[in-house]
């Protein structure tokens, strides 16, 4: 192979598509066991590596040189194979400046926290001290600052997550609430899938500054690129590949009342963009074996409702679908968290004379203006943009 990205578990990554843009291809995804790296790494089938979790420490033996700032940082995440050997780079510093000041965040005289301290953890203390932070502090689950004094910790400011807690598939796991950091101007989370952790959607509820792994993911790449073709390319095209690569990965979620067209135009977005088309309320009827009207008049909403929510967890942390979802979905506020770590979300508009009732228990046996006057608060609240369908 020429190029590729070597860790444990792979599966989720959207670095070949990030390459290929690149043209640093064939880009191939090396899943290997601990005791696997010596030697895949002598025979030296490749031209160029990327290199994640857990390996970015470990590599370093079976390297000929390493570069000044990977030596400092004592994690590598780019090798290249040369006439003199293997060389082994860091872009994970460069790629979280950027990815920090793309999202707006200063460290100049603030106080760090950095969650973790593997190979990411390395990169991001040496970049955020270099790019002047007062302070900074690591906290792991063993260390003497950890996860339950980190609360005693006064005038944190940037909080940075350089741990797989919360990454794809276990979507939901956290280490630390935000909300008890009063003094906290800007969150930082290296993971990239799903694009916004439940850490990042604390952030976003609470007014403060974020940036996923995504904008850093695809810095790193870029210069992990330049690296192995041996040019040095323009920062401008980082933002160009991140717009692209967002275009492919992210959601677009379907809010609004029963009957406003959610199914009918979210299949005609899934057909111009290429994503998948979900209807949560027809996963909604195969989970339960029966209709929703059969759900409803049997087990009563709130058993409808319990299932909705399984569904949307389980359907929203995957990615680059079109999403329809239920009328009533939005009521749940943990379903529009789920709704959002991976997607945009759309409220479709219909006047509520052109809604039709039929096969929808909620909306035969309530009046609909005045359920439309209860969710409206909930819609626009849950949406990031308004599509009205005349």
């Amino acid at each position: 192979m020429m190029y590729g990205l070597l860790g444990a578990h792979l599966g989720h990554s959207y670095s070949p598509f990030i390459h290929s843009l690149l043209g640093s291809t064939p880009y191939e995804l090396v899943s290997l066991e601990a005791d696997e790296l010596g030697q895949f790494l002598k025979k030296g089938d490749f031209k160029g590596l990327n290199v994640t979790i857990p390996y970015k420490k470990a590599v370093i033996p079976y390297l000929d040189h390493i570069a000044p700032e990977a030596q400092s940082i004592g994690a590598v995440n780019t090798i290249v194979r040369r006439p003199d050997g293997l060389w082994g780079y860091n872009t994970d510093y460069n790629g979280f400046l950027y990815a920090a000041e793309h999202a707006g965040i200063s460290f100049r005289g603030k106080k760090v926290l950095v969650l973790g301290s593997g190979g990411a953890s390395a990169a991001v203390q040496k970049a955020a001290a270099g790019a002047g932070a007062a302070e900074v502090l690591v906290v792991s689950r063993t260390g003497a600052l950890n996860y339950e004094n980190v609360y005693d910790v006064p005038g944190a400011e940037i909080i940075v997550n350089a741990t797989p807690v919360g990454m794809y598939p276990h979507n939901r796991g956290k280490l630390l609430e935000l909300s008890r950091f009063s003094s906290c101007r800007g969150v930082i989370d290296l993971i990239y899938n799903p694009l916004m952790t439940p850490l990042l959607l604390d952030a976003r509820e609470l007014g403060i500054p974020f940036s996923n792994g995504l904008s850093m993911l695809v810095a790193q790449a870029k210069y992990a690129s330049d690296l192995f073709q041996g040019i040095q390319r323009p920062d401008s095209i980082i933002d160009e590949i991140l717009e692209k690569t967002m275009e492919k990965v992210r959601n677009i979620v379907l809010i609004g009342m029963p009957g406003c067209g959610k199914s009918t135009i979210g299949k005609k977005m899934a057909a111009e963009t290429g994503k998948k088309f979900v209807d949560t309320d027809a996963l909604v009827e195969e989970k339960a074996g029966r209709s929703i009207p059969d759900i409803f008049k049997d087990e009563g909403e709130a058993a409808f409702r319990a299932l909705e929510a399984e569904v949307i967890a389980d359907v929203c942390k995957e990615n680059g679908q079109v999403v329809a979802t239920g009328g009533g979905s939005v009521l749940n506020l943990e379903n529009v968290r789920n709704m959002r770590q991976n997607g945009t979300v759309i409220f479709i508009k219909r006047d509520i004379s052109k809604l039709p009732v039929e096969g929808r228990p909620l909306s035969k046996s309530h009046d609909l203006g005045e359920m439309y006057k209860e969710r409206l608060p909930f819609y626009e609240a849950a949406a990031d943009s308004v599509m009205e369908n005349i």
